[in-house]
């Protein structure tokens, strides 16, 4: 019996790899030679191909494939209907497998919906892609981009929020956890928690929406 979940109408291939409490829901394909983590969710028909490879604990909304050429860090979250590519001149007549551009999604990025992802970029960590975006160029961490082609609008906290405020000593803060943020030389850090460490329990389930912090 494995240790994953999958709706009856999910076809999962011989050779594909599966972590522990993965959810894939229904009519999902999942190839054989594709890895996927432990603890992720798999929405409606999302495609993963072999070579693809997911990280744990990533959440893939409904209608996105996952192409040969895809690396997603742990913690990413990928909008509804979301577009990757892993060929930037492709044409019906010229064969070009095993010519697979490398896309990097970095651990605890964002995705909006209707974004297109042109292949060969890096998405930074905790970075944000505004729904219906078309990213062409690597993405710093923590940067909010927007737009066709997207361009940088400023930063965003572990959190989710836009970091737009500085104190008296420049650093930003993050209106739901607290976590103060600096940006030195283009880049932005946290100061408070190492990009690499999780969240602590007590800032892992919201308590207020979006809305109300804006107030």
């Amino acid at each position: 019996m494995s240790d994953y979940f999958k709706h009856e109408s999910a076809y999962v291939d011989e050779g594909a790899a599966i972590g522990a409490g993965t959810k894939i829901w229904h009519f999902c394909h999942i190839m054989g030679g594709s890895t996927i983590g432990a603890r992720c969710t798999l929405g409606q028909n999302v495609t993963v191909e072999a070579g693809a490879v997911i990280g744990s604990n990533v959440k893939v909304q409904n209608n996105v494939s996952i192409y040969n050429g895809l690396i997603i860090d742990d913690d990413a979250f990928l909008g509804p209907s979301c577009v990757f590519t892993n060929v930037t001149n492709p044409r019906a007549q010229v064969n070009r497998r095993g010519l697979y551009e490398k896309t990097w999604l970095k651990c605890g990025c964002t995705i909006g919906a209707n974004a297109t992802i042109v292949c060969g970029v890096t998405i930074g960590r905790y970075a944000f892609i505004g729904a219906g975006a078309v990213v062409v160029k690597d993405v710093p961490d923590y940067a909010l981009v927007m737009g066709n082609p997207a361009r940088q609008h400023g930063w965003m906290s572990r959190h989710g929020h836009r970091l737009q405020q500085q104190d008296r000593n420049g650093l930003f803060m993050c209106p739901e956890s607290g976590f103060r943020y600096q940006e030195k030389a283009g880049t932005m850090r946290c100061l408070d928690l190492e990009e690499n460490q999780a969240l602590p329990t007590a800032l892992a389930i919201g308590k207020k929406t979006y809305d109300e912090f804006k107030g």
